[in-house]
């Protein structure tokens, strides 16, 4: 061997590239790998890490990727690349390429939220607004498809950049989804981990067709309007007490806070007096003897009287029965013309059927009511 073959073997090994990355961030997703225009060597190496991907593109076109591990770059570990450029019997250094890493480990506790309310329908409360937020955790499974669909030409495309594009994306869905849930209002914040992972998997897809796998997806709050809060709660409560018990409880309060309100000795008489209803309405509530007033007498509860049963009237068309209907009820009929001052009406006590001229409360639909005259002195 020459002294110049020694040479020129020397330079050989002293100048093979060394193609690697080392991330010093916790946010870069995809690092381009900078050579003087692009040039790489011949059996250059390639050094790939755990958590990282190696992707090279050729004019554009996806080539090869590269798994952990590391690699002397040549024509048996860049088949693809080899096709691309017509290599058939190895190829001259250097040679053109971009390379990609792409950071594969899983990134956590990555924020969403809805930026403005939306808008959902409730059988109870009508439409109302309400808004998430949450944690998602997602990883890259896919290194070829993400730089060509999403990364492009971007020499460096970091965790911020991307979130932009999942964010937007899972609060479409989300809203979708909640939507097709229609479950009543109060039940979104109860049922958070259910919901969380039916969002998921109506979201994986999505995430797929970008070369992204949603790892986790947690909604961590769903919010409303406190109004809507309160009336929720109000609900809850009075769907739960007993409401005759509720007004008893109620009233009690009231005397005893307007016997607070009085003055002087009236006000001193006052307040006994409603300290033995209130104790009355306590014990009823409670299920145990009233406190009994001076003087050994108790205090008889007064009971309304019992409610005036509605008289209703069956009326005849065509010789058809029809009814019952109230009493206004006949009155519109009557003044639509469906019946008319000789139709046959029935009610509960009449021995038989009768035209509407001829019963006492009915005549007054036939006008001309006028009072009789005064009688003389």
């Amino acid at each position: 061997m020459s002294i110049f073959d020694e040479i020129k073997k020397k330079l050989s090994h002293e100048f093979i590239d060394i193609i690697e990355w080392l991330d010093t961030t916790n946010d870069t997703i995809v690092h381009r790998f900078e050579r003087y225009q692009n040039e790489i060597k011949n059996n250059a190496q390639l050094i790939v890490r755990e958590g990282q991907t190696a992707v090279f593109i050729n004019e554009g076109q996806l080539a090869d990727v590269f798994k952990p591990g590391t690699y002397t770059l040549n024509t048996q570990n860049l088949p693809i690349l080899t096709t691309l450029k017509g290599w058939k019997y190895g190829f001259d250094s250097p040679f053109k390429a971009e390379v990609y890493f792409v950071n594969t480990h899983l990134f956590t506790d990555e924020k969403w939220g809805t930026k403005n309310p939306f808008i959902l329908s409730d059988d109870r409360f009508g439409f109302v607004e309400i808004r998430a937020f949450g944690t998602y955790s997602f990883r890259i499974n896919d290194p070829g498809k993400f730089i060509i669909d999403v990364v492009g030409t971007d020499g460096n495309f970091t965790n911020y950049e991307v979130n932009e594009h999942l964010k937007s994306l899972i609060v479409t869905r989300f809203t979708d989804t909640v939507g097709e849930a229609n479950l009543p209002i109060e039940l979104y914040a109860a049922n958070t981990s259910e919901l969380s992972e039916t969002c998921q998997v109506v979201m994986q897809p999505e995430f797929n067709r970008v070369g992204i796998e949603l790892e986790k997806f947690y909604i961590e709050n769903v919010s409303m309007p406190e109004e809507l809060k309160k009336e929720i709660f109000e609900y809850s409560r009075l769907d739960k007490l007993d409401m005759t018990k509720l007004a008893q409880f109620k009233a009690a309060k009231a005397m005893e806070l307007a016997a607070k309100n009085e003055g002087g000795t009236a006000g001193a008489g006052m307040g006994m007096g409603m300290g033995f209803v209130l104790a009355q309405q306590m014990g009823g509530l409670m299920g145990q003897p009233a406190a009994q007033p001076f003087g050994g007498q108790a205090a008889q509860p007064q009971a309304p009287p019992p409610m005036p049963a509605q008289i209703t009237y069956f009326y005849a068309v065509s010789g058809q029965q029809l009814g019952p209907v109230s009493l206004e009820k006949l009155k519109e009929l009557f003044a639509s013309r469906t019946i008319n001052r000789d139709s046959l009406i029935w009610k509960q006590g009449m021995a038989s059927w009768t035209a509407l001229k001829e019963v006492e409360e009915l005549k007054s639909f036939l006008g001309g009511n006028t009072p009789p005259p005064l009688p003389t002195a």
